[in-house]
């Protein structure tokens, strides 16, 4: 089957006449479209049924049902399918008629081929705009932090260099670092400062889908692919087409999803769940995640050529005790854009309270200092932000209030230097993995825990 190019339809046609038919066949790819087509409007139901169109091209007089049944059917089933009359028995009634029905525009025949050609081009028009809508919404809802990449630091300085020499390609980026570092903020400064600018920007946290549902999201179904998909979906790759997806924790994507993402990378094709013809999109596709992913290899839980596909270029980015001295311009940042949203007007930070927030070792990074800003600017209210409205832990504030607690400490002995709760579970579980040579998953049965917590407490350990 032909593919289409970017811009392309994927076309439904819908005629008696075996000429039309091979006319089509032949001009409508020389368009960049797709087509199939059919001779008539049971055949062309049939058709729906087994994949998502975006546009059909139906004869209002075939045998058996006409096109204005099929428009009323397809409305039903497939609401995404613009289509589009064509007769050479124009009336204004049923010109009307099929307006009325949804159809997308009504041509008579024999329709101009420039005619056809413009309505084609609106519907791709509408279908861009409801992929950037889609987008928009997305990115709404998965939005968080500084839109900014703030830091002068040598190490974010080389970061940001970094962004702009390979922004303006179309490599694969894998974004490393830990969590609330700002990957995804990484991710959107290689798409913004990119050709993809005008398109969508689709981040997946890839952790947080459903396990069952992990390739729908990703690359759609038609309907009927399996329990609950009552109607044909696009996937989060064709709402991306022409921009970027960004695949927050690609490291818990599934085995058999990291075929199909594999798929694609090398021949920029995807296949909806439930049907059998692939076709293509132009995505870039940027990845991020916290954990090892050359450990998950050697354990055998992440595809090496996947990791390498990946892996065009690296970015690591330092966790936020790592360039402390970038603190009080974040911490700025952060005042100034709670205080537009609150209409404050002289909301600042004492230097003071910037002190303590520098001595801070931040384990949950830039994401733990935006939720704090938070905290203390509405604390603060339209006043400077003291030392009393950051939080209680004891690297956070003044030394007289450490020295003066509210609580006393219960009644019982201590040893000087004795062990933390943590520093005892990471030293057993360090026992645990010597004990079964570094098998992970031995390791993981033995402990009572998922491989995926695991990786997680072993990813702390290393990092703190």
């Amino acid at each position: 089957m032909q593919k289409s190019r970017q811009g392309g339809l994927r076309i439904l046609f819908a005629d008696d006449e075996a000429h039309l038919r091979d006319l089509m066949r032949m001009e409508l790819p020389r368009l960049g479209h797709e087509v199939t087509v059919c001779p008539d409007g049971s055949a062309a139901l049939k058709t729906l049924e087994g994949g998502l169109y975006d546009a059909a091209l139906l004869d209002l007089r075939m045998p058996g049902m006409t096109g204005i049944e099929v428009l009323t059917q397809i409305r039903q089933t497939s609401p995404e399918t613009q289509v589009i009359i064509l007769t050479g028995h124009a009336t204004v009634d049923t010109a009307v008629q099929a307006l009325r029905l949804g159809a997308f525009d009504y041509l008579t025949k024999p329709c101009k081929w420039a005619e056809l050609e413009a309505i084609l081009g609106r519907v791709v028009e509408r279908r861009d705009l409801s992929n950037k809508t889609t987008a928009l919404e997305t990115r709404l809802k998965a939005a968080e932090g500084s839109p900014l990449l703030i830091g002068e630091t040598p190490v974010m300085t080389q970061v940001k260099r970094l962004i702009d020499t390979i922004a303006p390609t179309d490599a694969s980026v894998m974004i490393l670092g830990e969590t609330g570092t700002g990957k995804e903020l990484v991710a959107r400064s290689l798409h913004d400062k990119s050709r993809r600018l005008e398109r969508a920007f689709i981040p997946v946290n890839c952790g947080a889908l459903p396990e069952n549902l992990v390739e729908s999201e990703l690359f759609g179904h038609r309907k009927g692919a399996f329990t609950g998909a009552d109607a044909h979906r696009k996937g989060l790759f064709e709402v991306a087409n022409g921009g970027t997806l960004f695949l927050d924790e690609v490291g818990e994507l599934d085995k058999s999803v990291q075929v199909k993402l594999l798929r694609f990378l090398e021949s920029g094709e995807i296949r909806r769940v439930g049907e059998n013809e692939p076709f293509r999109v132009d995505v870039r596709v940027l990845c991020a995640t916290n954990r090892d992913l050359r450990e998950m290899v050697g354990a055998g839980l992440f595809r090496e050529d996947l990791y390498f596909r990946l892996n065009t270029f690296e970015i690591d980015l330092p966790p936020l005790r790592g360039r402390r001295a970038d603190v009080p311009a974040l911490a700025r940042h952060m005042i100034a854009r709670n205080a537009q949203r609150r209409g404050l007007t002289e909301a600042t930070i004492t230097t003071e309270a910037l002190d303590l927030l520098a001595e801070h070792d931040w384990p949950g990074n830039v994401r733990e200092l935006a939720n704090m800003i938070e905290r203390a600017t509405i604390l603060a209210g339209n006043g400077p932000i003291l030392p009393e409205h950051l939080p209680t832990q004891p690297s956070l504030r003044p030394r007289s209030a450490i020295s003066s607690p509210a609580i006393s400490a219960p009644h019982f002995q201590v040893p000087d230097g004795a062990p933390t709760l943590r520093d005892i579970e990471m030293k057993y579980i360090q026992a645990i993995l010597e004990k079964h040579n570094g098998n992970k998953p031995a390791a993981s049965r033995e402990l009572g825990i998922s491989l995926k917590t695991l990786y997680n407490k072993i990813n702390q350990l290393q990092h703190n």
